[in-house]
């Protein structure tokens, strides 16, 4: 909460967003320099900016403000990694890259618990992926709006982790992952929040706090 308040208060003497954003930390790949002691957040977005672009607007579920769910996530303290992925990204060969990134990291001696893999939709079957693959209790898992009728829920693996699913009570494409959570062989901490604010899978498409403040807090309460 003083990284935020810190942030208004340079807004409020002069520096416009855009400057204030540059001190923020968001990278493309995992950085060459790294700080053991820092949170690392590799962000996994949704399909839509595969096929539109970074800034994409849904016709039901309006503008995907990607830019501003970082900014946000830095905001908080964190150092993100986004990678902008091309259209039609197969999710099993991606997963493997990230993989790879989480395993960089933890050589260089990062602790498991500062590591947090955050997927939206796709990036949530991306993340879910990374998550069999690393077969690791400790790393923090976040899966948004990314369970449901169609490829994840059918998904043949065993999750890792500990791992938080967000969902919206009016979203039809990304629901809960009670199913995913109960296939045995998973292992790590569960949990799960419901959110309800009617915008359906877009609810993901903004930094809205009912989402952010658990992810948060599930990245902060790591050990």
């Amino acid at each position: 909460m003083r990284r935020v308040a810190a942030v208004l208060l340079v807004c409020v003497v002069g520096l416009c967003p855009t400057a204030l954003a540059q001190q923020l930390k968001i990278h493309d790949g995992v950085p060459a320099e790294i700080d053991r002691g820092a949170r690392y957040v590799i962000y996994l977005h949704g399909r839509i900016i595969e096929d539109q672009g970074p800034r994409p607007t849904h016709p039901d579920w309006g503008v995907y403000e990607y830019r501003r769910i970082l900014e946000a996530l830095a905001a908080d303290g964190a150092t993100v990694v986004a990678e902008q992925r091309p259209s039609m990204t197969d999710m099993d060969r991606f997963a493997q890259h990230v993989a790879d990134q989480v395993r960089s990291l933890l050589r260089t001696g990062v602790a498991a618990g500062r590591i947090s893999v955050i997927g939206f939709s796709k990036g949530g079957g991306i993340a879910m992926r990374t998550s069999a693959l690393l077969e690791n209790p400790h790393i923090n898992f976040v899966f948004l709006g990314s369970c449901g009728d169609g490829d994840f829920r059918g998904l043949d693996l065993r999750v890792w982790g500990r791992i938080l699913s967000v969902y919206e009570a009016s979203d039809e494409v990304g629901q809960s992952c009670a199913e995913l959570f109960a296939k045995s062989g998973s292992t790590g901490t569960r949990s799960e929040v419901r959110i309800n604010l009617g915008e359906q899978h877009g609810a993901f498409f903004r930094p809205h706090n009912a989402w952010l403040e658990p992810v948060r807090r599930w990245i902060r309460e790591a050990q």
